[in-house]
C-alpha cells in the first residue's frame, strides 16, 4: 500500500484502486484534484474545483477525505446522489484504503417515518380511498421491520404519495423529548449517528436548513466539521436564497390551524375556545388567496399592496393570527402539542409582520401563487455576505465541486454569489474524447427566439437530425409551454416513443426512455441536470433556447437592479454567467461514459448574432461545431461503423465511474 500522503501512487496505474476495482482508470486529472482537496483540508483553504465529466471528482475528494483524520462533512446536490454517495462510493473507497472510520447519512426530517404521526393516522381512522388504504397498510408493515425508517427504502409507496405528509413530521410539529416514540424516533437515531461520525453525507437543502439554524441560534442538526465538500456547488446561490429567506405559506398556516383543533382532543373545554379562532383564520387563509387570484402567478411585494382589498385582508390575517396566539398561549401549558402549536403561531405573526410591514434596503420581498395557495417571502438581496458570515464561523475548509462553476474558464461569477474572497482554484478538463465522441450542431435559418413560431422551427429542424439518430434523443426546454407545444407538435410525427415530462414521475420517464432503446423525450428545469443515461439510449441532446433565468423573477429584478446602481452591467455581469452555468449542465447530458457519441443540436441564433454568443460556445466542452446537416449524418454513419468494428470498441480500454 503506497503512503497515505502520496495520492498519486493510489490513484495511479499501479495503486490499490487500479488493482482492486474493475473498471477504474488512473486520470492525471482525477490525481491533480485529490491533491486540490488534501491541501485544502489540511491549510482550512476555500477551493473551487470544476472537474470535468468522467473526471472521477468522487474519489477525488473522498480519498483525501478519508485520508484526512479530519471529521467532514459531504453534501451532494439530491438524496439520490447522496445514497449513490453512501451506498456505493463511500464503501468502495473505505474497502480500498482500508480505513476505519464511522460513516453517517443524514437527510432532512421529512424523509424519515415518524413513529407518532403513524400512530396518529391509524387512531384517527379516517376514510381513505383503497389505493391509499393499501398505501397505509404497507407503511404499517414497514415500520415493524425497518432499521432506520428511511422512505427511500419503501419503493411500493410513490415518493409523491399524499400519505407521506400524514406519517412524517415537520420542525413545527415535532413533539421532541415529550414524544411518546422519542426513544424509537428515526431521526433521532440518524442524528445521533451523525453526531458520532468521522464523514457525515447530507444533502444540500439540509446543510443549509442547519446552517440557517444555526445562524439564528436556535441548535445544530450537524456535527462541527474541520471540512465541508459541497457536490454539485453550482446549485449552491439558488438553495442559499430559498434558507435565508423568511417565509410564511397558506399550507403552513391551515396546517397549523388542523394542529391546533387536533390537540383539543381529549382536553376538557379546549374546543371551546379553539374553534372559532381556528375557522376564522382558515377562513381569511381563504379570503387572501380569492383576492390575489387577478395577479400573475409571482411578483415583487409592492404589487400585492397594490390590488383592491388585499392589504385589508393581510392586516385580518395578522389580527386573527395574533388572537389565535393568544388563545393557545392560555393552553400551552397543558401539552407538548399545544405548547408547540403556540410557538409556531408566534413565529408565523413575526414572520408575517416583518414580510408585510419591514422595509428593509437588505430584503426583496415577493408573493407566490398557487392553484390554492400562497407564499409570502422576503429573501436576502445579497447572499454573499451570510455565507461568508456562516462559512467564517465553521472554520473550516470549503470545497465546491461540479462540473459547471466556470464561465469561459473563469469562476468570477461563482465566487461573488458566494463571498468567496480569493479563494483556490482548479479547472480540470474532462477526460473524454469530445473531438471524436461528439458534434455541436447549429442549424442555420432559424427564428429569434422570441418569434412564435420558434418552437415549431426547431423541431422540423431537429426531425432529420432524429432520423439520422433513429430517435435516442433528450428535447430540453427552457419553458413547459414551449415543451407543451413541442408534445402537441411531436405526437402524430414521430414514429419512435415519445416520452413527455408530466406525464409520469421522473425517475419512471427514464427508465422507460432507457427501456425503450430508440425513444424521444421531452423535458424542462428538472431534465437540465442529474440526469444520466449512458450508452446508446441518448445519442441526441437538442436545447430550444440560451437558459436565461425568467425575467419576471422579483429577486433576479432587485438583484440586477443593485447591479446596475453599484456601475455592474447586469447583463453580461449576471445574466449571461448564469445561463452559460445552465447551458453547460443541460449539454452535459450528452457525453456520460467514454464510449458514448452524440449530436448536441443549439436551436437559439443568438449563439452565432449577438457578441455574447461566442462566451457559451467557449464554455461548452471542445467538441467540433458545423451548420451543415450533411456532416451531422455522416458523424452517425461514422458511429454506426465504428460500433460494427470491434477494433474501435477496443481503442478506448477504460469506462469512467459515474460523477
Amino acid at each position: 500500500m503506497p503512503h497515505p500522503d502520496d495520492i498519486d501512487a493510489l490513484l495511479g496505474a499501479e495503486g490499490p484502486f487500479a488493482r482492486e476495482l474493475p473498471n477504474f482508470a488512473p486520470r492525471s486529472a482525477q490525481q491533480a484534484m485529490a491533491k486540490a482537496v488534501q491541501h485544502a483540508i489540511a491549510e482550512c483553504e476555500t477551493l473551487i474545483a470544476e472537474a470535468g465529466t468522467g473526471t472521477g471528482k468522487t474519489y477525488a475528494y473522498l480519498v483525501p477525505a478519508m485520508l484526512s483524520g479530519e471529521r467532514v462533512i459531504v453534501s451532494t446536490g439530491t438524496k439520490a446522489l447522496q445514497d449513490q454517495l453512501f451506498f456505493r462510493d463511500l464503501p468502495n473507497v473505505r474497502s480500498v484504503l482500508g480505513v476505519h472510520l464511522k460513516a453517517a447519512l443524514l437527510k432532512g426530517r421529512a424523509n424519515y417515518l415518524c413513529l407518532y404521526r403513524l400512530d396518529q393516522t391509524v387512531r384517527e381512522g379516517a376514510s381513505f380511498d383503497r389505493n391509499q388504504a393499501t398505501q397505509l397498510a404497507a407503511i404499517r408493515a414497514w415500520s415493524a421491520r425497518t432499521r432506520r425508517g428511511d422512505r427511500m427504502e419503501l419503493a411500493e409507496v410513490p415518493e409523491d404519495s399524499p400519505l407521506w405528509l400524514r406519517v412524517t413530521s415537520t420542525p413545527e410539529n415535532c413533539l421532541g423529548v415529550e414524544c411518546p416514540f422519542y426513544d424509537d424516533c428515526h431521526v433521532v437515531a440518524a442524528r445521533r449517528q451523525a453526531q458520532e461520525a468521522d464523514l457525515v453525507v447530507v444533502n444540500h437543502h439540509l446543510l443549509f436548513a442547519d446552517l440557517a439554524l444555526k445562524q439564528e441560534g436556535f441548535g445544530e442538526i450537524l456535527p462541527g466539521a474541520q471540512a465541508f465538500i459541497l457536490d454539485e456547488a453550482h446549485q449552491i446561490p439558488e438553495l442559499a436564497g430559498q434558507f435565508f429567506s423568511q417565509s410564511l405559506s397558506a399550507r403552513q398556516l391551515t396546517e397549523l390551524a388542523q394542529d391546533a383543533l387536533n390537540e383539543c382532543n381529549g382536553m376538557t373545554g379546549a374546543i371551546g375556545l379553539v374553534l372559532e379562532p381556528v375557522e376564522s383564520l382558515q377562513e381569511a387563509v381563504r379570503k387572501l388567496r380569492l383576492t390575489l387570484e387577478p395577479l400573475p402567478t409571482r411578483g415583487p411585494f409592492h404589487d400585492v399592496l397594490k390590488q383592491e382589498g388585499v392589504p385589508e385582508s393581510l392586516r385580518d390575517l395578522g389580527d386573527l393570527l395574533a388572537v389565535l396566539t393568544d388563545v393557545l398561549a392560555s393552553q400551552a401549558e397543558r401539552s407538548r402539542g399545544f405548547m408547540n402549536v403556540h410557538e409556531r403561531a408566534a413565529s408565523f405573526t413575526e414572520r408575517l409582520d416583518r414580510i408585510v410591514q419591514e422595509h428593509s434596503e437588505q430584503d426583496v420581498r415577493w408573493y407566490e401563487l398557487f392553484p390554492r395557495g400562497f407564499a409570502l417571502h422576503a429573501t436576502p438581496l445579497d447572499l454573499a455576505a451570510p455565507l461568508r458570515t456562516m462559512r467564517e464561523r465553521t472554520h473550516a475548509a470549503w470545497i465546491h465541486t461540479s462540473a459547471t462553476l466556470s464561465v469561459a474558464g473563469h469562476f468570477d461569477h461563482f465566487a461573488r454569489q458566494l463571498g468567496l474572497d480569493d479563494p483556490q482554484t482548479i479547472r480540470l478538463e474532462s477526460p473524454f474524447d469530445y473531438a471524436r465522441q461528439a458534434l455541436c450542431y447549429l442549424p442555420e435559418g432559424l427564428p429569434d427566439p422570441a418569434a412564435r413560431d420558434h418552437t415549431e422551427r426547431v423541431i422540423n429542424a431537429v426531425m432529420p437530425v432524429l432520423e439520422a439518430s433513429n430517435g435516442r434523443a433528450f428535447l430540453l426546454f427552457t419553458s413547459h409551454r414551449a415543451l407543451r407545444r413541442a408534445a402537441e407538435w411531436l405526437a402524430d410525427r414521430v414514429s419512435w416513443p415519445l416520452f413527455v415530462q408530466g406525464d409520469a414521475p421522473r425517475h419512471q420517464l427514464l427508465e422507460e426512455f432507457r427501456a425503450s432503446g430508440h425513444g424521444v423525450l421531452l423535458g424542462a428545469a428538472s431534465f437540465w441536470e442529474g440526469v444520466d443515461v449512458a450508452g446508446e439510449a441518448l445519442s441526441v441532446v437538442v436545447i430550444d433556447k440560451l437558459p436565461f433565468a425568467a425575467p419576471d423573477d422579483p429577486v433576479l429584478q432587485a438583484r440586477l437592479a443593485a447591479l446596475e446602481q453599484a456601475g455592474i452591467n447586469p447583463f453580461m455581469g449576471w445574466q449571461v454567467p448564469s445561463a452559460v452555468i445552465a447551458l453547460k449542465q443541460g449539454a452535459g447530458r450528452l457525453i456520460r461514459g467514454v464510449h458514448d457519441c452524440g449530436v448536441l443540436v443549439l436551436g437559439d441564433p443568438r449563439l452565432t448574432t449577438k457578441g455574447y454568443g461566442k462566451l457559451f460556445l467557449a464554455s461548452l466542452p471542445p467538441m467540433p461545431r458545423t451548420r451543415d446537416l450533411a456532416q451531422v449524418r455522416s458523424f452517425f454513419e461514422r458511429v454506426a461503423m465504428e460500433a460494427s468494428n470491434p477494433k474501435a470498441a477496443e481503442r478506448d480500454s477504460f469506462s469512467a465511474p459515474d460523477d
